[in-house]
């Protein structure tokens, strides 16, 4: 039995058994019941980061990525020291924050790590048991339990810390009608570039620091109750002077998934030290954005002035050989720069933005699935020498 198996159970809650099979770890399935799920999540609520300027930022991913205006927070709204903007493309949504005041947790968070993810939103049906149960089991207080009202109803909140300065918020909002939530008022610009295509998160990449891979893959598997879908280990991603190490951690209901990266031994410095080095801590590396259309939608990106990494062409003369029959022709996906990889399910096709920040952290994956339910094993060595030669013109390699 292969690891990909496992997403097998894609439509009801699994319980996990873990063994181990040459450099990665291996998953068996059996039913759980979905009562023992302590923190069921429904999915991604909303992704907010905390930016220099925010409404340069919304335009930015408007422009670029197709973003629409949703929300709007500000002075306009009573708010004296922040201003947050919320943009949404069909299930995706994003919170941009900046500081009103130089001296707050927000424009200290942008001086240490430039622009980047502080919020990871998790919709969930009961905030307040979500903070109890994550709480006990030993996660440390972000927010507690709170309820933001307005006419439209009420949200309630929680949260608690995870890697770096990230943070995971519960969201209950079963209760709420309005735009986006109390405090928000309706943002409907004349300004609106059409969407590219982007569906959904499909999963975010946490990078963290020397060592602690494992802590934290323990702290999503006790404290909320994740379990381990694969791991991968420097024989597995690594190429000639880089390597790193991964797991991958998931909601029993497969909506939620977290690849955890720590650094490798190598020859250089991997892009996970990098990422280190200028993010001054562990945190969000990559948000993976599904597409229906990859061709389509990275055309439409690239148009919009969205950067990619680019593998060498050679990487496509022996791909049909490497993958098998697909839907789509080679010439396309080569212009394009596309990834594609095959697993037990299907296949599937990715590509990976440059860094969208002036530090080289953040940055996107656009990904479509065709049945396979991986993560692109087969690129690994191909998309990170790609990466090499960025931090090699960057002089950070």
């Amino acid at each position: 039995m292969k690891a990909i198996l496992l997403f097998l159970a894609i439509e009801f809650s699994v319980h996990f058994q873990i063994f181990k099979s040459s450099n990665f770890q291996i998953i068996k399935l059996t039913n759980m019941n979905a009562q023992d799920d302590f923190l069921p999540i429904n999915g991604t609520d909303y992704i907010e980061f905390y930016v220099g300027n925010a409404k340069q930022a919304a335009h930015y991913y408007q422009t670029a990525f197709g973003f629409q205006p949703l929300a709007y927070a500000g002075l306009e709204t009573g708010l004296k020291d922040r201003t947050s903007y919320v943009i949404r493309q069909d299930k995706i949504t994003f919170v941009l924050t900046t500081s009103l005041v130089p001296d707050s947790p927000i424009a200290d968070h942008c001086k240490l790590h430039g622009d980047g993810v502080k919020v990871v939103a998790l919709w969930v049906d009961d905030a307040r048991k979500s903070f109890e149960e994550t709480t006990k089991r030993g996660a440390k207080a972000f927010l507690t339990p709170k309820v933001e009202k307005d006419t439209m109803g009420e949200i309630v909140m929680s949260g608690i810390h995870t890697y770096g300065e990230t943070v995971h918020v519960f969201i209950e909002r079963k209760n709420y009608g309005g735009v986006f939530m109390p405090g928000f008022v309706k943002w409907d610009p004349l300004y609106r570039p059409p969407v590219t295509g982007l569906r959904y998160v499909d999963h975010m990449v946490g990078n963290v620091g020397w060592g602690e891979m494992n802590t934290w893959a323990q702290f999503y598997h006790d404290v909320m109750g994740f379990n381990q879908l694969i791991s991968f280990d420097d024989n597995d991603i690594s190429t000639e002077f880089t390597a790193l190490m991964s797991k991958v951690m998931a909601s029993n209901n497969l909506y939620i998934k977290f690849p955890l990266n720590e650094p490798a031994h190598g020859k250089k410095k991997s892009q996970i030290e990098e990422y280190l080095d200028f993010y001054q801590s562990g945190g969000v590396q990559h948000v993976a954005m599904a597409t229906n259309n990859i061709l389509e939608t990275v055309a439409m990106l690239k148009s919009r002035g969205v950067e990619f990494l680019r593998v060498p062409d050679a990487y496509y003369d022996a791909l049909i050989q490497r993958i098998g029959k697909i839907d789509e022709s080679i010439d396309p996906l080569r212009e394009l720069g596309i990834l594609v990889d095959r697993d037990e399910d299907g296949y599937l096709l990715q590509i990976f933005t440059k860094p969208v920040e002036d530090r080289p952290t953040v940055f996107y994956e656009i990904i479509q699935r065709k049945g396979a339910r991986s993560f692109g094993k087969g690129n690994f060595k191909a998309l990170f020498e790609s990466i090499e030669l960025e931090q090699e013109r960057r002089g950070t390699l």
